[in-house]
């Protein structure tokens, strides 16, 4: 039990101490010691995954605990699904801290390893909390440092760009997350997910409890950078430094998609009962634009960081449609994908860390033929690839064969896009030229100049990141106890019971699983590689596929006025299609 406040207090009180003392001391000590705070970190939540196996932990902050099922103080609830995305941040952000060892050419000051530690406490704290305004808390904590850690080489317009674009929508959504938070706190007089949920299953689903709704899922979705909240995402990425966007990357929007379900489960789940599957349609529909989308954005960019971008957005999706599902089995694909993809996604960046160290490029046609002599990187890359169009069709545990199908397509949309660019950096394959293909803007690419003694400190945190993801996609029977425990997590009764009157849960046993995913999944890697074969050596591309992508790339014009006006709107139409489908009453 003790050790559930140390994943958010340990890092926050070594950032703390850095920030002090930090620069009275070699700047290889202050990268020493986040490591080893951030590895703390990583080995404490994988504790915690198999101390909440049997019983979730329910930690409250100096001992106030619930009177009479009203909770006056603040919580934790661990159980293994969100231990799991716990641990999963502190061994992205090791690994990250790894990288940027050997990959700034300059000094790196203090301030990047105080911007990372509380990063990680932030996001942590996030996916452990069971109050809703300590989730807005932590929303907002790891919000400044990324905002901060995309302007890094804040010398460079196009990173000020990104930063800037970054905050102003995310802050919106942040106003949007509190006010939604304030208007449930009105009704229901409390914070607590549990009990928030305990009050509105006792009425109806009436237009205030559907306008927070909207402004919550709204705050949440622009988080994780879901159609048509997702403008600002690939700027920021695109210009954050590669280790950073290995935590970007990996972990920091999928916490969106966490927040809607952990939302939608504890809170809204009774209320709207009678409506679920018009809540299901909504997120699916939403989803699936999502992956689409991002996915055939992936497929066009010649820039690496930009299309990683872009293949966050299509993943990124897959998740919310599968959470959408709202059953216990979607709920387990949705976390299992989140940690495998995560790592998988963590390793590539790693691969493109490495890339621009030693040739000074992350631009598939700038850098073609230049990965010749970097045969573990190469390998790293390709593998990578493979595996980004494998996993997301193995999130759909349940019996959803057209949406499986939609997301081969799509997975292999994204994994054939990096397939392609390894094809042409690595092996020199294709032609120099490809009139299809984004370039990245002037001031984006150049990141750091090359050098040729940069080494396995780059892709080694890469590679075992890379065979972590496998092993959480692939490993024998860990599904099955995910589907059984997410049983747990979506049984709201229950829960509340537990949270609130210190009942203990009863166990939960979810449906079998069919092996037929794994088809789906090599399905998805089959036609990865052919689709990057037929992005090197096709002819042309139809006009009826060339003119609605070029109208795609033009949407994404940088201007941060546009990105307001698409948040804005996009929270209008969700908001008339919940309050269409869910409301009760007057």
């Amino acid at each position: 039990m003790t050790l559930v406040p140390l994943v958010v207090a340990v890092p926050l009180l070594a950032a703390a101490v850095l920030a002090a003392f930090g620069h009275f001391a070699p700047s290889r000590l202050d990268n020493a010691v986040a490591i080893a705070v951030t590895a703390a970190v990583t080995v404490i939540s994988t504790v915690l995954v198999f101390r909440s196996s049997d019983e979730t932990i329910h930690y409250w902050f100096g001992g106030w605990r619930p009177r009479s099922g009203i909770a006056i103080g603040i919580s934790f609830s661990v159980d293994p699904l969100v231990a799991s995305i716990a641990a999963l941040v502190g061994a992205l952000a090791t690994a990250a801290l790894i990288v940027s060892w050997d990959y700034f050419a300059e000094r790196v000051p203090p301030y990047f390893h105080v911007l990372v530690l509380v990063f990680v406490g932030a996001m942590v704290g996030f996916v452990l909390s069971s109050d809703l305004f300590n989730m807005f808390v932590f929303f907002e904590l790891m919000s400044v440092p990324a905002y901060a850690l995309t302007g890094y080489r804040i010398e460079q317009q196009s990173a000020l760009q990104g930063a800037i674009n970054f905050a102003v929508v995310n802050s919106i959504g942040a106003f949007m997350l509190l006010t939604g938070i304030g208007l449930l706190y009105g009704r229901t007089g409390a914070l607590n997910l549990a009990q928030i949920g305990q009050v509105l299953s006792r009425g109806p689903a009436d237009g205030l409890v559907i306008v927070a709704f909207t402004l919550i899922c709204a705050g949440f979705l622009a988080k994780a950078g879901a159609i048509p909240f997702h403008f600002w995402l690939s700027d920021a990425y695109a210009v954050a430094p590669a280790p950073v966007c290995i935590l970007f990357a990996g972990v920091m929007s999928d916490l969106g998609v966490h927040g809607v379900g952990r939302v939608y489960w504890d809170a809204f789940s009774g209320v709207f009962a009678r409506h679920a599957a018009a809540v299901t349609g909504v997120f699916v529909a939403v989803g699936l634009a999502t992956a689409l989308f991002g996915a055939l954005l992936a497929f066009v960019q010649a820039g690496l960081k930009r299309m990683l971008a872009f293949i966050v957005i299509s993943h990124v999706g897959v998740f919310l449609a599968a959470i959408g599902l709202l059953d216990a089995l979607g709920l387990a694909g949705a976390t299992l994908l989140v940690v495998a993809d995560g790592f998988a996604k963590g390793a590539v960046f790693c691969a493109v860390a490495s890339l621009a160290r030693r040739t000074g490029h992350t631009d598939e046609l700038a850098a073609h033929g230049l990965g010749r002599q970097l045969p573990v990187t190469r390998v790293l890359f390709a593998v990578g690839g493979v595996a980004l169009a494998v996993l997301p069709p193995l999130a759909i545990l349940g019996g959803h064969a057209w949406l499986r199908a939609t997301f081969v397509v799509t997975s292999a949309l994204t994994g054939a896009a990096v397939l392609r660019a390894g094809a042409r950096i690595f092996l020199g394959f294709g032609p120099k030229r490809d009139p299809l293909l984004v370039a990245p803007p002037r001031g984006e690419e150049a990141e750091v100049p090359p050098t040729p003694r940069a080494g396995a400190l780059l892709w080694t945190p890469g590679v075992l990141l890379l065979a972590a993801g496998l092993a959480v996609a692939f490993a024998p029977g860990l599904a099955q106890r995910a589907a059984d425990q997410a049983a747990r997590a979506v049984d709201r009764p229950a829960l509340a019971a537990e949270t609130l009157h210190g009942v203990p849960a009863p166990p939960r046993e979810a449906g079998g699983l069919s092996p037929v995913r794994y088809a789906y999944g090599a399905a998805a890697g089959l036609l990865a590689v052919s689709l990057a074969a037929l992005g090197l050596y096709r002819r042309r591309i139809p006009g009826l596929v060339e003119r609605p992508l070029d109208c795609l790339k033009l949407l994404h014009d940088g201007v941060v006025g546009d990105y307001v006006a698409w948040l804005t709107a996009g929270t209008a139409v969700l908001g008339v299609l919940f309050a269409f489908l869910l409301r009760d009453g007057p």
